[in-house]
Parts: structure tokens; C-alpha cells; sequence
């Protein structure tokens, strides 16, 4: 397809995806594995516990000896000491004794069961205990007695051994992604390391002479720049480690050597305006030109997309390394809605995941009047979606520029290529943002 005609949306996504491959694997610190995919499955190399321990502080005893065991009527045993968690040398419970025991403290030899302390007396000789007394504080201390009001079954109150994983299993898949329950289970088999593909880093850089970076006073025919902080987040939100770049002026070479720079901390580049037909579109000025003529499809085509908002786009590779680059356009709905059709795809791909894409709804239209889109073009608009009703409802107006009414949407309503319109009560395709 040339660079002249008018591409689908899914064409160029098409496109994009076709050529970005997964990053390739490293091993990793646990802390820096966080939110990056398996390449490898996890086998548990010890069993998860891996001792008996007590679920609950009480009192570690043989169920024969408080068998029928009753406020009016106690089971009456001689403590023998006490079994903190990560004790060694521990005592062996003989008949008609009892050890002092503490939540995730080991099963003592001879014991069968855990009598909760409220169960108990505490050592006091006095009725129920409320809580287990500090060590050296117990009025039985090793050689006492502790006074049982309740009979308990075999291994109550005892967490097994390889209850959790058994040594062998397969604790993680390959694909898993590592959130912190993932990173807390790695831990806790013991390994310190794992191979993953990494977060990919992406660079995100606006353009255009008028932009002023937030806290600084806005002169004459000046606007902040808000892209490029809202798509550093959201290649965050993606999983990517996100770096943005102060905004660079409408000039050629100037935006040229900035992207240079960057190419070393980039597994993608995203820039954000400059990409039209205007006469100061500087993206297409410094980068129309740049090729890596020994890559087949290598450097950067501008198209115009059947889309709307986000009609002039651009994809390609550039550097040694045939870096991607996604150039968007610089009105911030069009720059967000981009980002969320490809470069977001684009960042799960690097990850190597499988799901790349937003989850998506049919719901049923909530408007007051029709809304209209431009036919042969595929409309987003901002909308909030209901999922109790199955509805959704539209926020604000089609202008590219309405940024207030996207940060009050959750999602994107699709009126696809074929309707001018879409009437109250219609089903249309939702892609959820939250």
C-alpha cells in the first residue's frame, strides 16, 4: 500500500505489529521483575511450607490428652517449654505435656494438633486467656501447667507441610505476568532471580514551537504541553517503563539530534505532532527522510488513516538498532486515541504478551439526539460506560482538542466506517479504558 493512499485502522495496525518483535529475554532481580513476563515455568524446588507449623498461638499438644476436655472438667498438662517461629532443637511432647507455641512456629516432635490459647487458661489457673503471654512472662513458664477447656481432632490448627505447593510443581507459567502476589510467591520458593522479557523502555516526545511545560507562565499563542504527559503515563499504564522528553520546537534538525539522543534508553519511540500537511509539521520535515536502507521497510511513512479523531499518522524504524517509531498527531484526543490503538498493542508486544489489546462491550446507545460520523470513517468518541445497564453514553463533543471530556470518559464509543449515524438505543462496540 503507498503512502498515498488512505489506510483502515486495522491496516496499520496490521502493519505495526507485523513488525515489532518481543523483547529478548534477561534475567532479573526480583524488584526490577515486576510487571515483565515469564519465558520460563517456575518449579518449586522445596515444598511450600516446608515444616508443619502452627496456624495460631497456643499450646502444641497430643489429642489423647484433652480428649473430653471442658470448663468444668480441663485437661490438666505440664508445659514444657516454648516454640517460636524459626526455633531449632525442638522439644519432643510426651504424654500428658504440652509446649508453648507460636503462629508459624514448627510442629514439635510427639504433638498431633494446636490448642488455640483462647481455648485455655494461658498457665494463669484462672478461666479462658485472651492472648498468649511474652516468653519469660507465662506464670507456667517451662516446668507449669496449662489448663485445656477444649478437645481438638488431629492437625487442627496446623498448616501441612507443601499445604501451599508441593516441591516439583509448577509454581509460574511462562506468559505469567509478575505482579506483586507473583514476585511474593518467587520469594518465598527462594529464588532470588528470573528470566523474564524485560519492560520495554519508551520515549515519548512532543513537538511544536507553542508548547510550555506545566508551573512555567504561558505567553502569546502558547499552550502547555499536556501529550506528553498524558502518553508517558499511558505507556506506564501499558507496562512500559516511560521516559518523556521536554517538548522540542518546530525545528528540523533540532528534533532530528533529540531523537539521536534518545535512541539509546529506547526499545520504541513515540512523538506526538508535527505529522499533518501544515507548513511547520516538523516530524514529517526531520524524519520523512530518515532510513535504515538495509532493513527491508525500514524508516518512517506518513499516512492518512480512515479514522477519526487521528487521521495523519506515522510508523517506522530508525537508528542502528531499527528502533520503532510511532508518530501521532498533536491534537490530544487524536494523540490519546492513537496511542491507545497502536502504540499500546505496540508496548504488549514488545512485553510478549498474548492479550495486546483493550477489552471491548456491546452496549446500548444513551443519547439525546443521533450522533453523527463521517462516513468511510471510523469515529471514536469519548463516551462512559455503565456496566449494570449495558449502557453507554457520550461526553462531550467529536473536537480533537476536547481534552476535559476525555478525562471524564472511560471509554471509547466505535461508530465504524459504514454509518453516518448511530441512534439512542443502538448497539455499538465500547473499548474500555479503566
Amino acid at each position: 500500500m503507498s503512502s498515498g493512499a488512505i489506510w483502515s485502522v486495522d491496516d496499520h495496525l496490521e502493519d505495526i505489529l507485523g513488525a515489532i518483535r518481543p523483547l529478548d529475554p534477561i534475567e532479573l532481580q526480583l524488584p526490577d521483575a515486576q510487571g515483565c513476563v515469564l519465558v520460563e515455568d517456575v518449579t518449586v524446588p522445596v515444598a511450600l511450607p516446608p515444616f508443619d507449623n502452627s496456624s495460631m498461638d497456643g499450646y502444641a499438644v497430643r489429642t489423647a490428652d484433652v480428649a473430653g476436655a471442658s470448663e468444668e472438667y480441663p485437661a490438666v498438662l505440664a508445659v514444657i517449654g516454648d516454640v517460636a517461629a524459626g526455633s531449632g532443637g525442638l522439644p519432643t511432647v510426651g504424654q500428658g505435656q504440652a509446649a508453648r507455641i507460636m503462629t508459624g512456629a514448627p510442629l514439635p516432635p510427639g504433638a498431633e494438633a494446636v490448642v488455640p490459647v483462647e481455648w485455655t487458661d494461658g498457665g494463669s489457673g484462672g478461666g479462658a486467656a485472651s492472648t498468649m503471654l511474652p516468653a519469660g512472662q507465662a506464670p507456667e513458664a517451662a516446668g507449669g501447667e496449662v489448663r485445656v477447656h477444649r478437645s481438638v481432632e488431629a492437625r487442627a490448627h496446623v498448616r501441612s507441610r507443601g499445604s501451599d505447593v508441593q516441591a516439583g510443581e509448577v509454581a509460574l507459567a511462562t506468559g505469567t505476568v509478575l505482579g506483586p502476589p507473583q514476585i511474593g510467591l518467587l520469594a518465598a520458593i527462594g529464588r532470588a532471580t528470573v528470566r523474564v522479557r524485560p519492560r520495554p523502555r519508551v520515549v515519548v516526545l512532543s513537538t511544536g514551537s507553542e508548547l510550555v511545560q506545566p508551573g512555567e507562565a504561558l505567553g502569546e499563542g502558547q499552550i502547555y504541553d499536556s501529550n506528553s504527559y498524558a502518553l508517558t503515563a499511558a505507556a506506564r499504564d501499558a507496562g512500559a517503563l516511560a521516559y518523556r522528553v521536554g517538548a522540542v520546537t518546530d525545528d528540523a534538525d533540532e528534533l532530528r539530534a533529540a531523537i539521536e539522543d534518545q535512541l539509546i534508553r529506547a526499545d520504541l519511540l513515540v512523538t506526538t505532532g508535527g505529522v499533518s500537511v501544515g507548513a511547520y509539521d516538523v516530524v514529517k520535515e526531520a524524519l520523512s527522510s530518515v532510513g535504515d536502507e538495509d532493513e527491508p521497510g525500514g524508516g518512517v511513512q506518513f499516512r492518512k488513516l480512515a479514522m477519526q479523531p487521528g487521521k495523519p499518522q506515522g510508523f517506522g524504524s530508525i537508528g542502528p538498532e531499527h528502533t520503532p517509531l510511532l508518530a501521532l498527531p498533536g491534537n490530544p484526543v487524536s494523540s490519546y486515541v492513537s496511542f491507545e490503538l497502536f502504540v499500546r498493542p505496540a508496548i504488549r508486544a514488545l512485553m510478549g504478551l498474548k492479550d495486546l489489546h483493550r477489552p471491548r462491550a456491546r452496549a446500548a446507545l444513551k443519547t439525546d439526539k443521533a450522533l453523527t460520523s463521517p462516513e468511510g470513517k471510523r469515529q471514536f468518541l469519548r463516551g462512559t460506560y455503565d456496566p449494570q445497564t449495558g449502557t453507554v453514553a457520550p461526553v462531550g463533543g467529536s473536537g480533537s482538542h476536547l481534552i476535559a471530556a476525555l478525562a471524564h470518559a472511560d471509554c471509547l464509543i466505535v461508530i465504524p466506517e459504514s454509518q453516518a449515524s448511530a441512534e439512542a438505543g443502538a448497539e455499538v462496540d465500547v473499548v474500555l479504558l479503566g
